[in-house]
């Protein structure tokens, strides 16, 4: 009876017909416009993302490209030339892989066993230059070693370190690697010699953390953190949270 009904009205009620069709097209148009928009912005995150990548493996190349990094390592395997041969061959396959890392790196995700032997690359390389004025103490969960996080994260925390803490001081100082699984997500944290530079009671952080920062909010929003504290003792301590299983890591 309701069908019978429901087939009267359609056949005697043109209106409602053409009424139900107007609104269906009403309904599908506003969910594609909102679909579009969606799309539109999610494009954009996507694109803003992608070009702070570039930047900081652009910051990066930078670093290992400036004069001053290259005169000094190619110094010191000019001086070990003749005094140690097997350490300068050593010293230029490091610059190599350096560049070689920073030139033709394609994936903006890499494992954190890959981002760290990047780091001890470069910090071998810059022992070279400051000899026992560097030191490096590290302290990480080797269960976190095939997890994957965006590529340079390590690298720019442990070359600003160098870059603010240990070039600056004539005794040199200890560089301290902590990566540890905690409760909101795998806590990257680098400690360094030095003090933090103050504008109008405002920290300054280098060129470098800032765009590291806008990239961890880009990728993971209110999810990740990033801190830049002055500790007692002139110590200053870069840490950043990334929250678990965001990227692929299954």
């Amino acid at each position: 009876q309701n069908r019978d009904f429901l087939e009267t009205m359609l056949f005697w009620d043109p209106p409602l017909v053409t009424g139900l069709r107007l609104m269906s097209i009403w309904v599908l148009a506003y969910h594609l416009y909102h679909y579009y928009n969606q799309q539109i912005a999610l494009t954009e995150h996507n694109a803003e993302l992608s070009i702070l990548a570039k930047q900081i493996q652009l910051d990066h190349l930078s670093n290992q490209l400036n004069p001053h990094f290259l005169f000094n390592s190619l110094n010191s395997v000019k001086s070990l030339i003749s005094e140690n041969p097997s350490k300068a061959k050593r010293s230029i396959d490091l610059l190599s892989d350096i560049l070689r890392s920073s030139i033709y790196a394609k994936e903006s995700i890499a494992t954190m066993e890959e981002e760290l032997q990047l780091v001890y690359d470069y910090l071998e390389l810059e022992k070279l230059r400051f000899e026992e004025r560097l030191q490096l103490k590290v302290d990480i969960d080797a269960k976190l070693l095939s997890f994957k996080i965006p590529s340079f994260y390590i690298q720019t925390l442990i070359e600003n370190a160098l870059k603010h803490g240990i070039q600056n001081s004539i005794k040199g100082g200890v560089i301290t690697l902590s990566i540890i699984k905690k409760a909101k997500g795998i806590e990257i944290s680098v400690q360094n010699p030095g003090k933090l530079i103050i504008d109008d009671g405002i920290k300054k952080a280098s060129l470098g953390l800032n765009n590291l920062k806008k990239r961890l909010h880009l990728q993971y929003g209110e999810k990740a953190a990033f801190t830049l504290v002055e500790q007692p003792k002139g110590i200053v301590t870069a840490t950043i949270i990334i929250p678990l299983n965001e990227i692929d890591n299954e």
